[in-house]
């Protein structure tokens, strides 16, 4: 039996829901990383070796939960929107819980719960979501998974982009700007919801005896499904270390004084906007060819970045436009491909995408341990005022290992054969 569009609810909403959703989940990702430890840092007095263990061992959980998560979402069906809105609320609650609502016993564990209830409703929710994509990408026909990408990682890089800069630019109007973010995030989580609430019956579909669903066995016995998974893993770990490290480096080397909110904005709105132009060029050359591009890009970016110093804000504004677009290849582009390649395996691709989402948080979680623990050994703390050993271990993680790792990356990419439809 083929997927077509008769095996599909009839129904044809725009794809805009995808965006928005899509945005939701990216608020809750990236951008914790880049805020929760400083901000429990400056407020809590929580040590960086001490957050970055926590954020570490909690991707020990996701190794056993996310697989289960994606075999749930794989047999919810009919109850699947009634989960996924359930996921969603939780998710909401625990963003309040972390910035806006002052813990109730020791910090540190306070942070644990906190981003346990996250990260557990977050996995659950990108299951589902990617795993609807992609049955809604076999529906839109040729180029259907690199046409919904465009959208979906659109959307997500907006989102990057307001949870990244709404704390640092609500410091001026509200005395908590974190609680305002909180409040927001709970908002938009109500929207997504909303317009979304018409795609999740999609996979909710009897299996014909020649369409199985996709069991863990059969993605770890496909070489270009491995392949793609180390790549994705590899190639995220250069975007989680200087994602994490951000704000220290604005702080700490460029002295950016009050510019880190404007310089997250280009960073990530250079993606944003990219993101469309990589998704056409995927069309026109390859998603292969293409995302090789953008790989490149990045890898040439962060080298400047050891050339910088004080008072650089200029030329690292470039800099951010420079890496942006190139970040914005890999969140369009890797997940299409990996989408295509489970509706290659199977339709039903929910535990595709629980390994997915394990593999795209995990590359958080090792940054966190690697990174915050050796600035700690060098004597680093946060703020302008460090030793010239602290400031150079500081430079060499955010700049030279990316760079390092993206050129990995970009080796195995182009080293993986891939079929192009």
């Amino acid at each position: 039996m083929t997927l077509t569009a008769t095996t599909l609810p009839s129904a044809q909403p725009a794809l805009w829901g995808y965006a928005v959703f899509g945005g939701l989940l990216a608020m809750a990702g990236l951008p914790i990383y880049i805020h929760a430890p400083k901000f429990y840092v400056d407020e809590y007095a929580v040590s960086l070796a001490a957050l970055g263990t926590v954020l570490f061992v909690l991707r020990g959980l996701d190794f056993v939960q996310d697989p289960a998560l994606g075999w749930l979402a794989a047999r919810l069906r009919g109850a699947r929107a009634q989960a996924v809105a359930i996921a969603g609320v939780l998710m909401a609650v625990a963003m309040l819980a972390l910035f806006a609502i002052p813990p109730v016993f020791a910090p540190l564990l306070w942070f644990a719960l906190s981003l346990t209830v996250l990260f557990s409703a977050y996995s659950f929710l990108t299951i589902c979501f990617y795993a609807t994509g992609t049955a809604r990408g076999v529906e839109l026909g040729a180029g259907g998974h690199v046409r919904l990408a465009g959208w979906r990682e659109t959307g997500a890089l907006l989102g990057v982009c307001l949870a990244a800069a709404a704390p640092v630019a609500l410091a001026g109007a509200l005395a908590h700007p974190f609680a305002g973010f909180a409040l927001g995030f709970a908002m938009v989580a109500v929207l997504a919801l909303w317009a979304m609430r018409a795609e999740w019956a999609r996979l909710a579909v009897p299996h014909a005896p020649d369409m199985p669903a996709l069991r863990l066995r059969e993605i770890a016995a496909d070489s270009t499904a491995r392949r793609l998974l180390l790549i994705a893993l590899v190639n995220a770990l250069p975007v989680a270390i200087t994602s994490t490290l951000f704000l220290f480096y604005a702080e700490t080397v460029l002295q950016a004084d009050g510019w880190e909110g404007p310089l997250l904005i280009l960073l990530f709105l250079s993606a944003a906007a990219s993101a469309p132009l990589w998704a056409r060029l995927a069309r026109r050359v390859g998603a292969k060819a293409a995302l090789i591009a953008g790989m490149a890009l990045a890898a040439t970016s962060f080298v400047f970045v050891l050339a910088l110093g004080p008072g650089d804000i200029v030329l690292f504004a470039l800099i951010c436009v420079v890496s942006g677009a190139g970040i914005g290849a890999d969140l369009t582009l890797l997940p299409a491909i990996f989408a295509r390649r489970m509706a290659e395996l199977s339709p039903e691709a929910a535990q595709g995408f629980g390994v997915w989402a394990f593999v795209t948080k995990a590359t958080l979680a090792i940054a966190a341990v690697v990174v915050f623990p050796v600035l700690d050994m060098s004597g680093f703390v946060a703020g302008p005022e460090n030793p010239d050993s602290a400031i150079l271990a500081l430079v060499l993680l955010y700049a030279a290992l990316p760079s390092v790792l993206k050129l990995l990356a970009l080796v195995l990419l182009a080293l993986t054969p891939l079929t192009e439809k």
